[in-house]
């Protein structure tokens, strides 16, 4: 009687267990995700359009605010070297982040400040709101694949 209990018990968590979903899963994509915004942001902060365009796919895509969508990582760079002045600040935070079932795709969006010199000498902020998403590549690293922005704005204080 025990052994047949046992081989029950032993059944049911061969055929439960592999088809239960933890609760932890999801937050732990978007942890990734999260994660993977800061060191992103922290790569463009410190080596500029370099640091930015190293998290972007080769086949990204890149719809600016009221412009034609920039197609491929090459033509993305040539429109970032506003990354390379340091009186430009570019910084963004995440609000939401959501990582797919499959664990190789993800977005995040959220808000952005963007801070540089106006042409009359004058500081200037421009706020805005983001979407990118985020795909796994062969080698296992995570890159933008598709990124919009869109300015907002400017919060009351």
């Amino acid at each position: 009687m025990k052994l047949l209990a046992l081989a029950a018990i032993l059944l049911i968590a061969v055929i439960v267990l592999p088809n239960m979903r933890s609760s932890a899963l999801p937050t732990s994509g978007a942890d990734t995700l999260r994660q993977l915004e800061a060191d992103f942001m922290k790569a463009a902060a410190e080596k500029g359009s370099q640091g930015y365009m190293s998290y972007y796919a080769e086949d990204s895509a890149e719809l600016p605010n009221g412009e034609d969508a920039i197609l491929g990582k090459e033509n993305i760079a040539k429109t970032m070297g506003f990354l390379d002045d340091k009186n430009n600040r570019l910084t963004w935070s995440p609000v939401h982040a959501e990582m797919a079932a499959s664990g190789d795709l993800g977005y995040t969006y959220g808000t952005y400040e963007f801070r540089s010199i106006g042409k009359d000498g004058k500081p200037t902020v421009e706020d805005g709101k983001y979407v990118s998403i985020w795909k796994k590549q062969k080698d296992g690293s995570w890159k933008v694949v598709m990124d919009m922005g869109n300015s907002s704005p400017r919060p009351k204080s």
